[in-house]
């Protein structure tokens, strides 16, 4: 099957900061808690039938007030509610959590996004309307799938009529905007059916669709059948036929292939997720939360910092987060966190490129080496550069680098030769 090229790439939202005195950066808050451990998930997130939804939302209150100078000088343009299953969490608390957010930014963007990651299992209408009624405005729904054997493979919960009796329950509520998530490359789908269930959800009317692979990571319960050979799994050309005729049957539909995993209608991208892949900041709350910050200095190269924060609730709960020496290395009762690191400017060039091969449109390299104070085209790079040109994995255009549809399998692989 062929891969027709685009006859143009999408037009993105202008995420660039508004106010000329402030920088770009998104919110993420982590909910720890799900109702069952999916085997393919190597996320924070832990079965608790009794969390305590206001002890943790105070706790995450506490951190955000704690790391009050992290929203200094910045713009908030979204606010992302991941897990675990943050659905899970009663709307009320999470609204309160979300207005501690807004409370402590210097400035929030005017089309701010929030975001509620789902799972069909806790979400109906009234759920939806509850979401929306404390300010959520969008809902990406982990519908996985629409078979049930193949949700049961996947240690889902729902059923494939609960996953439909989900989406049309946002949908009814009034969600601004509604996406859902779909896992192909399972061993006993066939092109056919991958094809099919993202039209389903395509001609229900949702204005955003994202397609995972299912990978296989270490430390799930999938990675350590794979390790014994007691996983199925699907054959490589079928799994590489379905991503093309995804793509296919959603760009009929109208919905552009901006990200290697994401189809979206004009309008409808996911504005959390492209500020990942464009590089901003996002300020991470919450169990588990990973954050990134720049802390450049006047006159130097770009440098940031990466935290993370402790992984065990009952630990984020109960010692909280009160005060901080600073707001890149937070502690908890005295402890550090289980991981922070410095980043200097190669390895944030590094990470921008990684990720900003991922969209359609690439990356300007000689703006992303601007913005960090250092050189973009080493020699090495360049002559890394004209190699992926040769062999059809990578398109430049000036300054800017992109990976074809074609090669879009491959992206990682491509990223990391330029590295």
């Amino acid at each position: 099957m062929s891969v027709p090229e685009p006859l143009a790439l999408p037009e993105l939202p202008d995420l660039s900061v508004s106010h000329s005195r402030f920088r770009t950066a998104g919110a993420y808050v982590h909910f720890p808690w799900c109702l069952a451990k999916c085997p393919y998930c190597d996320f924070v997130s832990w079965v608790e039938p009794g969390a305590d939804h206001r002890g943790y939302a105070d706790a995450v209150i506490r951190e955000i007030e704690a790391r009050g100078e992290l929203f200094h000088r910045r713009e908030i343009a979204s606010v992302f509610f991941g897990g675990g299953t943050p659905s899970l969490w009663e709307p009320r608390e999470l609204g309160r959590v979300l207005e501690a957010v807004r409370g402590k930014a210097s400035a929030c963007s005017a089309e701010i996004e929030v975001t509620v990651e789902c799972n069909p299992t806790s979400l109906d209408e009234d759920k939806a309307r509850a979401l929306v009624d404390v300010g959520v405005n969008r809902v990406s729904i982990g519908v996985q799938s629409l078979s049930d054997d193949r949700l049961r493979f996947l240690g889902r919960l729902h059923d494939a009529r609960g996953a439909l009796t989900a989406v049309a329950g946002a949908l009814r509520a009034g969600v601004p905007r509604v996406s859902a998530d779909l896992i192909f490359g399972v061993a006993d789908q066939t092109v056919g059916h991958a094809q099919s269930e993202a039209v389903a959800l395509a001609d229900l009317g949702l204005g955003h669709v994202s397609c995972y692979q299912l990978t296989i990571e270490s430390g799930t319960r999938f990675g350590e059948l794979a390790r014994r050979g007691r996983l199925p799994l699907a054959d490589e050309g079928a799994v590489a036929e379905a991503f093309i005729a995804i793509e296919e049957s959603l760009a009929t539909r109208g919905l552009s292939h901006y990200e290697v995993s994401n189809y979206a209608r004009p309008g409808q991208e996911a504005r959390h997720n492209l500020g990942y892949w464009r590089g901003d900041e996002y300020l991470g709350f919450g169990c588990g939360a990973y954050g990134f910050a720049r802390t450049d200095r006047a006159g130097a190269a770009a440098c940031g910092a990466r935290w993370r924060n402790a992984t065990r609730p009952e630990l984020y709960v109960r010692g909280g987060l009160r005060s901080v020496t600073s707001p890149f290395a937070p502690q908890m009762d005295g402890q550090a966190s289980p991981a922070s690191e410095d980043l200097d400017a190669e390895t944030l060039l590094r990470e921008r490129i990684m990720l900003g091969l991922r969209l359609a449109g690439g990356l300007d390299l000689d703006r992303a080496a601007a913005d960090l104070k250092i050189e973009g085209w080493t020699p090495e790079r360049s002559r890394a550069a004209k190699r992926l040109e040769e062999r059809g994995r990578l398109v430049r255009e000036g300054a800017i680098l992109r990976i074809p549809p074609k090669a879009w399998l491959w992206t990682d692989d491509t990223a990391a030769s330029l590295f």
